[in-house]
């Protein structure tokens, strides 16, 4: 019988950030599956595959090339299809505009990309842990940034 986990989905064109998300969940030994993708494009291409495995959590990067996160989360929550999806947009900017723009438009948490390790580990353990139901239903501005 195999145990229930978690489907992390990351969308960063950063192949630094990607290594080091993937490091943090290995050494947190969160019963997890984590998948990334070198930008939105190839994200969405597997979302809408036919038959997928829909992530619980999508940590989208702002700005990547060819499809960026903005347009991922807009994607994303013009589909009924990924209504049960998280969506935790990573990201080095900390823009007013750029915060604003993905509360508005339906993503459940804002992160702003940690310097160090230790404190990636901190905000994916606070993150994969969350009560996504308790944090949705009472989602307010307040809450949707992550501070550490």
């Amino acid at each position: 019988m195999q145990k229930e986990y978690i489907s992390i989905a990351l969308a960063d064109d950063d192949v630094d950030d990607r290594l080091f998300f993937k490091d943090a969940f290995d050494e947190l030994k969160i019963n997890t599956i984590v998948n990334t993708y070198c930008d939105g494009e190839e994200l969405m291409n597997f979302l809408n595959t036919e038959n997928s495995k829909l992530p619980n959590i999508i940590f989208l990067d702002l700005n990547m090339p060819r499809k960026n996160g903005f347009e991922c989360l807009l994607e994303i929550k013009k589909n009924k299809k990924f209504d049960s999806i998280a969506i935790a947009i990573y990201s080095t900017s900390s823009s007013e505009e750029d915060i604003e723009n993905t509360f508005v438009n339906g993503a459940n948490i804002y992160i702003k990309k940690p310097s160090d390790f230790a404190t990636l580990k901190k905000i994916i353990s606070e993150v994969v842990t969350l009560n996504w139901q308790y944090h949705t239903s009472g989602l307010n501005k307040e809450n949707f940034l992550l501070r550490l």
